[in-house]
């Protein structure tokens, strides 16, 4: 996940002549590995069928789930562990009757948890509830506006119940964001969806792109093209710039691209020139891509996915074994795989010369296309000149940002450094 306002706000403070903060460094930087985040989803049973659904939800029971008992042994090994964000998910997770308990008990415990909600079921008992609990932060998914959402979502009038959920968790006074996931079908409808961000004066805005898993992989079809996508993140950071000097405090992330990264490096080249060498060694910190790393998946029968959108591929299951000693067992090729630095990846994105900024970006996307996980992502967006791969030098590696790919390297190629 891409950080947008705090790498923008970086090069607004340089270029007003304020001083720019260090930051740690990332979970998969130079820093070295940190538990991560566990996305859990903690039921699959949804009141929506949306188009894009990794879990392949339905509005039905599932066999096999986690017990609560069952949660709870699994909350104490995380904790153990080291984990300290938990993101819980479903299917709609409002829809598992014992929800706030868990969350309650993750709370007692000292988790950050947030809670990842279609937000159709937030009426105003659950608002109370919600605000009750004490939860961290509740993201909600807003597609485009009305008709598009309502489309993309496959319910008549989803719309109106998500925004009057997020209209509730605002008026109580719980943190509370928008998702926004971009295609073919709803990028028109994200400048729109911008100005009702501001008119609602909601927190945060998440923009995803669309990932090759459940039924988003079947719909690849509708991923926004590459030229679509530019012109998507062109609108979102000029909205992010805007309010970083309006001083609004609104906070805007991308994720599943971590190509935005590098994208973001050479927008700031146009628009901040003096000030965009900052970005490198900020987003090398920050590392790209953490599958398997620092972003971690439980599914709702305990099975261990690097994220969730590997539901294909497991690494054991938390009846049967800790998470924690799954997480550190690299017997499994994928998981070696994706905890390597630099990964092993092949084709554009081994010779990009962004590697350390995009640690490869998204592998179920490489993998669904082509059946190789160290393939290079289609998701990419950014061109060959742009990443360093020279025609008719059989893809060049550009390496003035720190550890690259293995292969025979020009400097400063063609005047794009």
């Amino acid at each position: 996940m891409l950080r947008l306002s705090r790498y923008m706000g970086a090069l607004v403070a340089a270029a007003e002549g304020r001083t720019v903060s260090p930051r740690r460094p990332s979970a998969i930087g130079p820093g070295g590995p940190t538990a991560p985040v566990v996305i859990w989803n903690l039921v699959r049973r949804c009141n929506l069928t949306c188009r894009h659904c990794y879990a392949l939800s339905a509005d039905k029971d599932f066999a096999g789930e986690l017990t609560y008992d069952e949660v709870c042994t699994v909350l104490d090994d995380l904790r153990a562990y080291g984990v300290s964000v938990l993101i819980l998910s479903g299917g709609e997770p409002l829809l598992r009757a014992d929800i706030h308990t868990i969350a309650r008990r993750a709370k007692d415990m000292g988790f950050y948890v947030g809670l990842s909600t279609n937000g159709t079921l937030i009426d105003h008992d659950a608002a109370i509830e919600i605000s009750a609990v004490g939860y961290d932060y509740v993201g909600v998914s807003l597609d485009g506006l009305k008709e598009s959402h309502d489309a993309f979502r496959r319910l008549d009038g989803a719309f109106d119940l998500s925004l009057a959920g997020i209209r509730r968790c605002r008026d109580r006074g719980i943190k509370v964001g928008l998702r926004f996931t971009l295609t073919r079908d709803t990028a028109d409808d994200l400048p729109a969806l911008l100005d009702l961000v501001a008119e609602e004066d909601i927190e945060k805005v998440y923009l995803s792109h669309l990932n090759y898993a459940g039924r988003g992989n079947h719909n690849r079809l509708d991923d926004a093209r590459h030229r679509l996508t530019r012109a998507a993140l062109d609108v979102l950071f000029d909205r992010c710039l805007s309010d970083l000097r309006a001083g609004t405090g609104r906070d805007y992330v991308t994720g599943n691209n971590d190509a935005d990264g590098a994208y973001l490096y050479l927008w700031a080249r146009k628009w901040f020139p003096e000030q965009a060498d900052l970005l490198p060694p900020m987003l090398n910190r920050w590392g790209g891509n953490a599958s398997g790393v620092n972003v971690a998946n439980i599914d709702n029968v305990g099975n261990v996915h690097p994220d969730t959108m590997w539901w294909n591929h497991t690494f054991g299951n938390v009846r049967e074994r800790p998470f924690s000693a799954l997480w550190e067992d690299v017997s499994d090729p994928l998981l070696a795989g994706l905890k390597q630095r630099p990964r092993a990846v092949t084709g554009r994105c081994g010779d990009c010369r962004f590697l350390t900024m995009c640690n490869g970006n998204t592998r179920t996307r490489a993998f669904q296309l082509t059946g190789d996980a160290w393939a290079e992502d289609p998701g990419c967006y950014l061109t060959d000149e742009e990443i360093g791969v020279l025609p008719g030098a059989d893809r060049v590696a550009v390496t003035a940002f720190g550890t690259g790919p293995r292969r025979p390297r020009v400097a400063a190629a063609q005047g794009i450094l």
